[in-house]
């Protein structure tokens, strides 16, 4: 599609009125009232503490796109997303003629006010498609029976852990096109999501070239994405990854609107031609080589030492914090870190300590004697 993003003005789609980490139905309930005549606005069900599933139906054309974002509750970057590219829709532009678009915000507004993954029965609700035990996921599917959606998009966020493959990028933005069986067989279906994804990564890298990941594609009948792609409905996971110091994720918000609007306009337009499906797989896999800070050359337990530091996110009176704990010591060379410190050989303590137990929250760091900030 060449450089055409180039000439949209994030900033004038950016929906100010929703920000951070910790949003919540009483984030969303505010702009859905705002939305114009163009989005019709229904509840199609409600959450098992009675809490309203809203979708939002904008357009009338023949290819039907069903997108749900926020079955974890914490993980609401794709939500902030999902708003600024509603308000790029509400401009002028021939796609409500295209396609016909159902969104549900926030799947999981339970486990979103608890700032949780599960809902509020303690299940992961992305592995509960086979039981269909939960109010949120019964909703789920009688909308997709009712509306028989073309392409299927499930937004989440993923930790700051993974690598754009074995490499020192950190994966900012990641897909998968989920397997349709346990041989991972490339069923038409599956084929158009992994063209689909490519495009998208091909946009992308123009503007963060080498931090797109993607997902194993190991069959899971009990996940959403597998089971639409077995029922023949092509699915795409859409995954929310860390950038640099982003940890509210605004401008990691930017690069998912960025892959909306790619593939929107490819699906508006017929006469761009899609990838090939084998390059789909040129896109390097996730691994887990990131921590959110590594300490190098560190005498820690009175021994030469990298430390790696995970933040745990929390929330704490309405706020997310992100709590530094003691993830892993030794030889971390193959590791990377979002922040790097070089303790240069000196001593450091943790929490005034020489050792403390791996999983221990840090309240205090400091290298030869000299406090270190870890936030």
């Amino acid at each position: 599609m060449g450089n055409r993003y180039s000439e949209i003005d994030y900033s004038r789609f950016q929906e100010q009125d929703i920000s951070g980490r910790y949003v919540v139905l009483e984030s969303i309930e505010p702009l859905l009232k705002k939305l114009s005549s163009k989005f019709k606005i229904k509840v199609e069900g409600f959450s098992e503490e009675n809490q309203p599933l809203y979708s939002i139906t904008f357009g009338k054309g023949k290819f039907k796109i069903l997108m749900w974002s926020q079955m974890h509750g914490n993980e609401s970057t794709t939500t902030k997303a999902i708003f600024d590219f509603i308000n790029y829709l509400n401009t002028d532009n021939n796609l409500d003629s295209k396609i016909t678009l159902k969104i549900l915000p926030m799947l999981n507004p339970d486990g979103a006010l608890r700032y949780t993954r599960e809902n509020a029965n303690g299940v992961d609700l992305n592995r509960d498609a086979l039981n269909k035990s939960q109010s949120e996921i019964k909703t789920l599917f009688a909308v997709f029976e009712d509306f028989k959606p073309d392409l299927c998009l499930n937004m989440h966020d993923q930790r700051t852990i993974f690598s754009a493959g074995k490499t020192s990028n950190p994966a900012v933005v990641s897909f998968l096109a989920p397997s349709a069986n346990q041989q991972k067989t490339i069923t038409e279906n599956r084929g158009f999501a992994m063209q689909l994804i490519t495009a998208m990564n091909n946009s992308l890298q123009k503007i963060i070239p080498g931090n797109i990941g993607r997902y194993s594609d190991e069959f899971n009948p009990n996940c959403l994405g597998d089971t639409f792609q077995s029922m023949g409905v092509p699915a795409i996971l859409f995954e929310a990854g860390h950038y640099g110091n982003d940890y509210k994720r605004e401008k990691v918000r930017e690069y998912i609107f960025i892959a909306l609007w790619s593939l929107f306009d490819i699906l508006a337009d017929s006469k761009q031609k899609l990838p090939e499906t084998t390059e789909y797989f040129n896109i390097p896999e996730n691994e887990k080589l990131f921590f959110d800070i590594i300490i190098r050359n560190a005498i820690y337990n009175e021994k030469c030492s990298d430390i790696a530091i995970q933040f745990e996110e929390k929330l704490i009176v309405g706020n997310v914090s992100f709590i530094p704990k003691l993830a892993k010591t030794g030889n971390l060379q193959s590791f990377y870190g979002h922040r790097t410190i070089d303790a240069s050989n000196k001593e450091v303590l943790l929490n005034t300590k020489k050792r403390i137990m791996l999983d221990s929250e840090i309240t205090n760091l400091t290298i030869d004697s000299i406090n270190i900030s870890m936030i």
